[in-house]
């Protein structure tokens, strides 16, 4: 088989264009998309960690978004392998990261998160935490597992968040995105199904979104004018992937337009399948839709070089709707601004490189057994 070259000089071109958010010049438009990984005792990520995140970075991933870490908050996460954003050596492992990205050529920014109702009690790194939301309700429907969040309790979580960010800047890193997405704790607010509230914070999808425009302006607050700020949300939820926060675009305004105003730089809008259109009567997907309402630089994912259809697209063989033209077309006509790769990343550390430098012959299909290693 032989790549089509129009195709591999095409991709090569408007994938290398640099891109600006707030200020941050990233060199290229492909961005590694935030996967948990599991593998820092203690929370603290070691060398491994450093190297895992630097080998990408040096094979042409323009900014990389960490796994998930933990801010500050008891009752923020539910596993001591994953990595935490704050306490002392955890950020010093976390500064050799982001110092090994920078010499590598790449940007970084850590994923500040809390899992909120998706916790169990009883598990680590802080066993005796329960788990937290807006009303004490599971994704899945649960009632009981937790607990609605108190006044002070919601002070905390958002001073959490503004310390983590802080952290960050301090530290080195170059921006901090907000784990908005999947059903965790923010998503958890957006969404009619888990917030009941009858306060300030729940009721019509405008009240929903006040807790999580207070975080993002907190830590707007909290660190440089020009410091990237970017928010990650979706509609789909780990355990509800039919779930929806909107059913039309102006829906999906009334929940962007506080959180733009509160602060966000960019967008990162998940989606299972980044060619699948959002709403009917139109062919844009949720990062193009969120570009069109906000006017913000946005992040598409879903399932973008993952299996051998994407492959066979740099080939012309097949696959169309998800083929690299397909991609390279919406980029082209500014529907979205970058895309983020996934778990091909885990297969491939040098993924980005064979994309921008027309080895696609040499791409392959992710395999799960990658999920095992961090290499």
């Amino acid at each position: 088989m032989t790549v089509t070259a129009s195709a591999a000089s095409r991709a090569a071109e408007i994938l290398s264009r640099p891109v600006e958010l707030n200020g941050l010049t990233v060199p290229n438009r492909i961005a590694m998309a935030p996967m948990t990984r599991m593998f820092s005792p203690g929370g603290v990520p070691g060398e491994d960690v450093r190297s895992y995140y630097a080998r990408r970075a040096a094979a042409g991933v323009g900014l990389i978004v960490t796994e998930g870490t933990y801010v500050g908050h008891d009752s923020a996460g539910q596993s001591d392998r994953v990595p935490r954003f704050h306490g002392e050596e955890q950020l010093a492992g976390w500064a050799k990261v982001a110092e090994a990205v920078h010499e590598a050529g790449g940007t970084i920014v850590p994923q500040l998160w809390h899992i909120g109702m998706v916790r169990k009690q009883g598990e680590p790194p802080f066993a005796d935490a329960p788990a937290v939301g807006p009303s004490g309700i599971r994704v899945d429907g649960t009632e009981g597992a937790g607990k609605a969040m108190t006044r002070r309790d919601l002070d905390d979580v958002i001073g959490a968040f503004a310390e983590a960010a802080a952290a960050a800047e301090r530290i080195g890193f170059d921006g901090v995105e907000l784990h908005g997405a999947h059903g965790y704790l923010l998503d958890q607010f957006l969404w009619a199904g888990t917030n009941r509230r009858t306060d300030a914070y729940g009721g019509d999808a405008v009240a929903r979104v006040t807790f999580a425009a207070e975080i993002v302006a907190a830590v707007r607050e909290a660190v440089s004018p020009d410091f990237p700020v970017i928010f990650r949300y979706s509609q789909w939820k780990q355990e509800a992937y039919d779930a929806r926060l909107a059913e039309t675009p102006e829906e999906l305004d009334a929940i962007l337009a506080p959180l733009t105003a509160a602060g966000v730089d960019a967008f990162h809008a998940s989606t299972r399948r980044y060619w699948l259109p959002e709403f009917e009567g139109s062919d844009l997907n949720l990062a193009g839709w969120t570009k069109k309402l906000t006017g913000k630089p946005t992040i598409t994912v879903g399932s973008v070089g993952l299996d051998g259809d994407f492959i066979r697209g740099f080939m012309g063989e097949g696959a169309p709707v998800r083929g690299i033209d397909n991609l390279l077309d919406r980029l082209e006509r500014d529907e979205f601004d970058m895309v983020a790769v996934g778990r091909a990343l885990l297969q491939d550390p040098e993924w980005a490189s064979k994309v921008l430098g027309d080895r696609f012959t040499e791409l392959t299909p992710y395999d799960a057994a990658a999920l095992k290693t961090l290499h």
